[in-house]
C-alpha cells in the first residue's frame, strides 16, 4: 500500500513538473528577457509642450545610457527609471540629431548597473527572430517578438514586425542571444503613428557603435 501511494504522489509530482514545463522557444525568450531587462530603463521628460518618453540601453555600468536623440531633444528635465522602479535625475552628454537619431544620457547610480551586449548588425537576414523589450504606452518592461522583415540598406533601417509603439523609441532590438542588433525609432501606419500595425524601424547597432564607443569602455 505505501509503494502504492508513493507511486502515485511521484506521478502527481512529475506531471505537476511537466505542467511548468516551457518549449525550448519559450526558454530562449525567457532567457534574453530575465538577461537584459535589467539593462533596460524607461525615460520621462518634460518639454515645452507637454512630456515624452521613451527607452535606454545602458552601456556602461557607471550609469551611461544610449536611447533615442527624438526622445530626449528639448527637454527640460529629464528622469530615468530602472527596472527595479529606482528613479534618477538625467542629463543629455551627446545627442547624433535627426539623421541617426542617437543620443547619450547620464545618470548617476549608487553602484555598478548591468549593461546590454552589442550584436552584428551587417549579418542579419530577413526573418531573422527577434525581440524587442520597451516602455509602449507606459507599460515598462514589455517584451515582444517578431522577424526581421525587411532591411533597408539605403536608409540604414531594420525593419520589423515585433510590436513598438509610443515609448519604445531607444529601446533594443534584439537577437535570440540577447545582443542588441538595433534601436528601435519608429513605427508606419496610416493613423498618423498612433499605433502598432507591423511595420516598426530601427537603427542597426553598427550605425551607432563608433558614436558610442568612447562612452561604453
Amino acid at each position: 500500500m505505501r509503494k502504492y501511494i508513493l507511486s502515485i504522489v511521484s506521478m502527481f509530482f512529475l506531471a505537476l513538473g511537466q505542467a511548468f514545463a516551457y518549449t525550448a522557444e519559450e526558454e530562449v525568450y525567457i532567457s534574453v528577457y530575465e538577461n537584459i531587462n535589467p539593462a533596460i530603463v524607461t525615460i520621462d521628460g518634460i518639454i515645452s509642450d507637454g512630456f515624452t518618453a521613451g527607452t535606454g540601453c545602458i552601456i556602461n555600468p557607471n550609469g551611461t545610457i544610449l536611447t533615442g536623440s527624438h526622445v530626449v531633444s528639448q527637454t527640460k528635465e529629464l528622469e530615468v527609471t530602472t527596472y527595479d522602479g529606482k528613479v534618477y535625475k538625467a542629463k543629455v552628454l551627446d545627442n547624433m540629431g535627426k539623421n541617426k537619431d542617437l543620443a547619450i544620457i547620464k545618470i548617476e547610480p549608487k553602484g555598478k548597473l548591468k549593461t546590454v551586449k552589442f550584436g552584428d548588425s551587417d549579418g542579419l537576414k530577413i526573418g531573422q527572430r527577434v525581440l524587442t523589450i520597451g516602455n509602449p504606452f507606459g507599460f515598462s518592461g514589455t517584451l515582444t517578438q517578431g522577424i526581421i522583415s525587411r532591411i533597408d540598406y539605403a536608409k540604414g533601417k531594420i525593419q520589423t514586425d515585433a510590436a513598438i509603439n509610443p515609448g519604445c523609441s531607444g529601446g533594443p532590438l534584439l537577437n535570440t542571444s540577447g545582443e542588441v542588433i538595433g534601436i528601435n525609432q519608429s513605427i508606419y501606419n496610416p493613423d498618423n503613428n498612433i499605433s502598432n500595425i507591423g511595420i516598426g524601424f530601427a537603427i542597426p547597432i553598427n550605425d551607432a557603435k563608433k558614436f558610442i564607443a568612447k562612452y561604453s569602455e
